[in-house]
């Protein structure tokens, strides 16, 4: 990769096919960890690539901890994993400044955080104090004890785990901790064949037994090259289109931010890239949509579901035209 011409101001063709066998050997390297749809697996590597924070939902059983160990390998990224509880302290994700007898001073002893891919089970199960420990780092890849800010390595990713049927004891995630997701994802069950092959006895590969398909260095080299991918003025207009429908909707009290417009679009381009394109297309927003902006739709009614949230999007990109084929690459 590192032979391939960054200065170029539209990705080519060749980086392009290149990026997209860099795409199929991590998605395959996932796979043999984790029984999991592999259109699921695209968008969870999309957003690693992205630099965005994932956000799993799903029953107990699922393999959502095994899926992001498994896209942490591949990835290259040092993996550690917090499971919350209502007792736990945003000091036990963050760390904290104990005082040395012997040197006299205060040392900072490092929290869980200080990884590359952090994976936080249960989030909604621990307080909202300590899920607000993690607002700061996903934004500004730093935390702040004690007045000191300690940056964390980069990249670094999120990928959080919550089960949304089973609700007691649990603390809901408010709109701005939700904002810092890139995507929402439910893995849902696997296909029939590849249940009935667990059933059997089939060994999956342990997470930490896959060999990294790419380091910082190569990931960084996706990230440059995914912000030359065309993206044409008519799909700009279409995702304006799509935003603004998502502000006017009578079921909807707050539509999509300009956060969530720009990191769409932003993805759209790794998305493409992954395909093996250097353009982006309606249907790359499309398929986007629904992970990067369902959840951030605030309904009219706080009792809304996850699910019914998506469905009113879907009516959105139902309505709004699509740009015809032939203007996408202009």
């Amino acid at each position: 990769m590192s032979n391939t011409t960054a200065e170029s101001p539209v990705v080519t063709g060749e980086e392009a096919m290149l990026a997209a066998g860099v795409f199929e050997r991590m998605a395959a390297g996932v796979e043999t960890a984790a029984r999991c749809d592999p259109a699921t697996v695209r968008l969870i590597l999309t957003a690693f690539a992205t630099g965005g924070h994932v956000l799993l939902e799903g029953l107990p059983g699922m393999g959502k901890t095994t899926l992001a160990r498994a896209v942490a390998a591949v990835t290259g990224g040092k993996a550690r994993r917090v499971q919350c509880t209502p007792d736990l302290l945003p000091s036990d994700i963050t760390g904290v400044t104990i005082f040395n007898e012997r040197t006299r001073e205060f040392e900072f002893h490092p929290g869980p955080v200080f990884t590359g891919v952090l994976i936080v089970d249960e989030i909604n199960r621990t307080s909202p104090k300590t899920q607000s420990a993690l607002l700061e780092v996903m934004q500004e890849g730093q935390v702040t004890v004690d007045g000191t800010a300690y940056p964390v390595p980069h990249p670094f990713l999120v990928v959080a785990t919550q089960n949304p049927v089973d609700l007691e004891g649990t603390f809901p995630l408010p709109e701005a901790q939700l904002d810092r997701f890139l995507m929402r994802l439910s893995p849902g069950y696997p296909g029939e064949e590849a249940e009935l092959s667990l059933m059997r006895g089939s060994a999956l590969t342990d997470p930490d037994d896959l060999v990294p398909v790419l380091d910082a260095d190569e990931m960084a080299w996706l990230a440059a090259a995914a912000e030359r991918v065309a993206f044409a003025e008519p799909v700009y207009e279409y995702v304006l289109r799509l935003v603004q429908r998502t502000r006017r909707h009578p079921r909807l009290r707050a539509g999509v931010s300009m956060r969530a417009s720009i990191v769409l679009c932003r993805a759209a381009r790794m998305y493409a890239l992954a395909d093996g394109r250097g353009y982006v297309t309606p249907d790359d927003v499309t398929a986007l949509a629904r992970p990067i902006w369902a959840h951030r739709l605030v309904p009219l009614s706080g009792a809304a579901t996850a699910e019914g949230t998506a469905e009113l999007l879907d009516g959105v990109l139902a309505e709004v035209p699509v740009p015809a084929p032939h203007e996408n690459r202009r």
